[in-house]
Formats: structure tokens, C-alpha cells, sequence
């Protein structure tokens, strides 16, 4: 079930609230993709033959693609109304737990832990989980900020 509420004024009722998404498939091609728009082409993103030999049996995302996908991981995870905008305000925390391997499937739960008034709106303090299909520990644990400015 998604978080959701009224107003930027009302997030701090759901103090606590948590929600999951669906899994999200991270296959070669993203992995390569993400490589060439960063520029970092290490022999583990993509190699595979070498990497099926190394220390994860498989090629693995870059830690950053996986970090990068939080938005679309979470997207409507968090549904607040009479916004008139959300802005990304920063990480507070990001940790790179266990590496995803080429082929994995990865899910996103949120639970708001904080909210604090502002001048332009609501900064909220979430917690992102992202989560491999099949593993106990998950890929990375992010203290995200976001902005909830009311609508005019």
C-alpha cells in the first residue's frame, strides 16, 4: 500500500508509514548504458567472462546506476496532493551493501521518518531500501530530502 496524503502540511501524520514497489529488472544493456554516460568502464560492469571468474560471478551495476534508479524505484510511493512542487533536496546517508549482479531484480521501499517545516514547504527525511529479489541483505540503504512547496 502507498503512502498518501492530503496536503505538504499533512506528511507529518504519516510519520512511520512505509510503502514497496515493484521489482525492476537491471539487465547488461542498462549496465552498459550507464557505463558510457559515466564514463567508467570497469572490467566488472562489463565483462563477462572475466567477471564470472571475480568475486560476484557475474557483472555487476555500478553502484551510482543503482543509487540513480531511487526515483523511479519509488515513483508514486509517496503520493502528496495539493502540491505545487517537489524538489530534491539531497542524501543525507548512502550505503552500498551488497552489489547487484547483471540480470537481478531490485524493488524500493520508503518510509518517511521525518518532516520539517520550512519557509518554501515540507522537507521530509525518507529512508530508501532497495532490495534484491532472492537476497537477505540489501543493495543499498539511502537517508534521502525531499521538498513538498504547496500548491498557490
Amino acid at each position: 500500500m502507498n503512502i498518501v496524503v492530503a496536503s505538504p502540511a499533512a506528511l507529518s501524520n504519516a510519520i512511520g508509514a512505509s510503502a514497496t514497489g515493484d521489482w525492476f529488472a537491471i539487465d547488461q544493456e542498462r549496465i552498459q548504458a550507464f557505463a558510457d554516460a559515466t564514463e567508467d568502464w570497469q572490467w566488472i560492469h562489463l565483462d563477462a567472462e572475466r567477471a564470472a571468474s571475480g568475486p560476484f560471478g557475474a557483472t555487476i551495476a555500478h553502484g551510482y546506476l543503482t543509487l540513480s534508479l531511487v526515483p523511479r524505484l519509488t515513483d508514486g510511493l509517496l503520493s502528496v496532493g495539493a502540491v505545487g512542487m517537489v524538489v530534491n533536496y539531497g542524501l543525507d546517508k548512502v550505503r552500498f551493501l551488497q552489489p547487484v549482479t547483471s540480470g537481478s531484480r531490485v524493488r524500493a521501499t520508503v518510509t518517511l521518518r521525518a518532516v520539517e517545516t520550512t519557509a518554501l514547504g515540507e522537507r521530509a527525511a525518507l529512508t530508501v531500501t532497495v532490495e534484491i529479489e532472492g537476497s537477505e541483505r540489501p543493495a543499498l540503504v539511502a537517508e534521502t530530502l525531499a521538498l513538498f512547496a504547496p500548491a498557490p
